[in-house]
């Protein structure tokens, strides 16, 4: 039986918990995925402080329908949008999408638009007073838009990535971080 490839428009599904969702999710990069400490440290110390942020977009735009519903705002509202490659060693090891809809950005928050290289994880984790939700992960297939915003510099990209995403809330307003996980990752060496 043939199946057609996803669609553009085809819409991730998020879990919060992967062992009942994805029974083909390496063992390696599940550690990755559910680790809710700074990806960001975490990236520092496996490449032996060869690490730097790669900005490929900041600026205003339209959320996805699933990222307006989990932030709680309207379709045609806007948010704050920076999209960038995590690297180690000089290779893009992750994809970051992060969402900031514009009430977040009132006091301390707007400093959020100011990172510039700076790393995001770097900025929340040093505030004690942002708040972590959960962590949910999604398979990230060849033809969703995730998968092409996050692989546009491979010739010969996977045909399946991972993510994961979390909402953070500072000063109980939210802000969305999607963080998918590219090949070159060290753990994927192993395969």
């Amino acid at each position: 039986m043939h199946t057609a490839p996803p669609s553009f428009a085809t819409r991730l599904r998020w879990h919060s918990r992967p062992q009942q969702a994805w029974r083909d999710l390496p063992p390696e990069i599940a550690d990755w995925l559910l680790d809710s400490g700074s990806l960001t440290q975490r990236l520092r110390r496996v490449s032996a402080g060869r690490f730097r942020v790669c900005v490929l977009h900041e600026g205003w735009a339209r959320p996805d329908h699933d990222e307006a519903r989990i932030l709680g705002v309207r379709l045609d509202a806007w948010a704050w949008t920076r999209e960038v490659q995590l690297l180690g060693d000089d290779q893009p090891w992750v994809f970051a999408r992060t969402l900031i809809p514009a009430r977040t950005l009132r006091g301390r928050g707007r400093r959020l638009t100011r990172l510039g290289t700076r790393p995001l994880g770097q900025a929340l984790f040093a505030d004690p007073d942002v708040r972590r939700g959960p962590i949910e992960i999604t398979r990230v297939a060849a033809g969703q838009r995730l998968h092409r915003r996050a692989l546009t510099h491979l010739v010969a990209p996977p045909d399946v990535i991972w993510g994961r995403r979390s909402l953070f809330r500072i000063e109980d307003r939210p802000l969305l971080v999607c963080e998918i996980f590219l090949p070159d990752l060290p753990v994927f060496a192993c395969y």
